[in-house]
This record gives C-alpha cells, structure tokens and sequence, in this order.
C-alpha cells in the first residue's frame, strides 16, 4: 500500500508540473493572439482602401466583363479576366509546428477531399505550402509542392511572405496555372475557426458598382492601364496578405484553446488522483487499526 501511495502522489507532482506549463502556454497564446488581432484590424483598414481605389479605377473593365464580356480593341488587364482553367494553384496555410488542437488536421483532410473530388490527376493543380506541418504532410503523401515557406513569425509582416506571394501572381502572370485559391481556417472567435477557400485570381470580387464617383477626373500619368499593371498584382498580394494574417490568429486562437483543454484536463486528473491517494490513506490507516486490535486482542 504504501508504494501505491507513493506513486500516486509522483503522478500528481507530476501532473501539476504539466499544468503549470500547459498553463503557461495558455497565456502565450492569449497574449499572441490579442497582438494579431490587432494586427488583422489595422490591415483591413489599409485592404478596404486598396479595395476602394482599384474598384474605382477597374470599374469600366468590370462593367464590360460582367456584363456583355471583354470586347474587342479594349485592353483588359489579364488578372480581371478568367480563362479557361487547366490547372489550379493552391496555398494551403497550416501553422509550423503542434500543440495546437485540431487546427492543422481539420485543414489537411478537408484540403484532401477537395483535391479527390475536383482532381483526377495531381497534374492538374500546383501546390504551395505555408507552414512546415502541411509542406511535410504533402510531400509524405508524394505530392510535389512548387514552394514552400517555414518559421513564419507569430505576427509576420508582409516582407516575410512578400516572395511567395509575388511569386504566387507572377505565376499565374505566366500561365503556370489559369486560378489560384488561398485554403486556410478563417478566425471567428477564440473558440471558433471555419476552414474557408477563397479564390483570389482571377480577381472576381470588385464590384463595379462600389466604385467611388467624383465631381472631377483623374489625371493619369503614366495611363491608367500602365497602373493597374503594378496595381492589380499588388491588389492580389495583399489579399494573400491578409489571408496569411488571419490564419495566423486562427491559429493563436486554436493553441490558446488547446492549452485551456490541457490545462482543465490535467486539473480534473489531479482531482480524481487526489481523491484516490485519500482513499487508499484511509483503507491503509484502517489496516493498521485492524492490526493493532488483532494483535491486542491476541494478547488477552
């Protein structure tokens, strides 16, 4: 009895060590995540003013393309234009490391289904990959990644992911693929991510109809075509941008919610341990009073 004894009471030393540090991480987590949640706001602002200007600017393309299609003699930029699709890229944003509940695993098998379902042939879509947890899931599964970028920072900046994302758009410049869509889990709240694939080229969600009007016309220099070459692409970047970012404090949400779970799981395990040492102190302090009546007894 009294090595049960001992062993229970080094299970929960132990478990209260466990719960100090999944505590701790808990509270790492909080603080990350409310950094990137600021981080994610101050971006909107800057995105829905780029939205604003490009709609105004792309608003006569958009008008002829929704409505009668490209016409003839126009210069339409290319990334407003959908082609016919031979193949389909994907960035798919998965965090770099564990300890973050079923964040990256909801991602990877629904990201799974989806290529079984709207796939016959790995040839027909190109992968890049954010975050090592998916890039080594990918390539364990024999399917080749055209890029892949590791070790992001918990709040990273747009120089961090500015190559992938410019060589994302300059991909789909070059017909590598015909459309690109961005998978990750969207943040809702600390408790609640949704997996989301958002397409981001061909650029299709400006409307038209949001487009700015103004009492007096622009003067372009160099022409407005000449600027929407730097600016759709720049457009399309910051979309990725802002993808990345809210993955991010998905992914801070899910590992404060992780270490939460932990922490309670590891309370309620030193409770139900707690319990049980006081059980078998008592049968072994009971057994010791039996003892010494028998052998008082045996003494009459």
């Amino acid at each position: 009895m009294g090595a049960s004894l001992n062993e229970i009471k080094q299970r929960i030393a132990s478990t209260k060590k466990t719960s100090q540090i999944t505590n701790a991480m808990q509270m790492v987590s909080a603080a990350k995540l409310t950094k990137s949640e600021a981080h994610s706001k101050q971006f909107q602002v800057y995105a829905s003013k780029v939205r604003e200007v490009v709609t105004h600017l792309t608003a006569q393309q958009l008008n002829d393309i929704y409505s009668a299609g490209p016409q003839d003699g126009v210069n339409y930029n290319s990334m407003l234009i959908s082609r016919p699709v031979k193949k389909t890229g994907y960035i798919v944003i998965t965090s770099d490391g564990g300890l973050v509940g079923g964040y990256n695993s909801s991602i990877l098998k629904q990201m799974m289904s989806m290529l079984k379902e709207d796939h016959s042939s790995p040839d027909e879509y190109v992968m890049i990959a954010i975050g090592g947890t998916g890039a080594d899931f990918f390539k364990a599964r024999g399917i080749n990644l055209a890029y892949e970028l590791r070790n992001l920072s918990d709040q990273p900046s747009f120089e961090e992911v500015r190559k992938i994302v410019t060589m994302a758009t300059t991909m789909y410049q070059n017909e590598v693929f015909d459309e690109l869509y961005v998978c990750y889990n969207h943040h809702i709240n600390s408790l609640t991510s949704q997996f989301r694939v958002e397409k981001m080229l061909p650029i299709v969600d400006l409307d038209p109809e949001e487009a700015e009007s103004y009492e007096q016309e622009y003067l372009f220099e160099p022409s407005k075509e000449e600027i929407l070459d730097h600016l759709l692409p720049q457009y399309a970047e910051s979309l990725i941008y802002g993808a990345i970012v809210d993955a991010k404090t998905a992914e801070h949400a899910a590992g404060m919610t992780a270490m939460k779970t932990a922490t309670d799981n590891a309370k309620n395990i030193i409770s139900d341990l707690t319990i049980s040492y006081n059980r078998a102190r008592q049968g072994a302090i009971t057994q010791e009073i039996t003892e010494i009546v028998a052998g008082a007894a045996a003494l009459d």
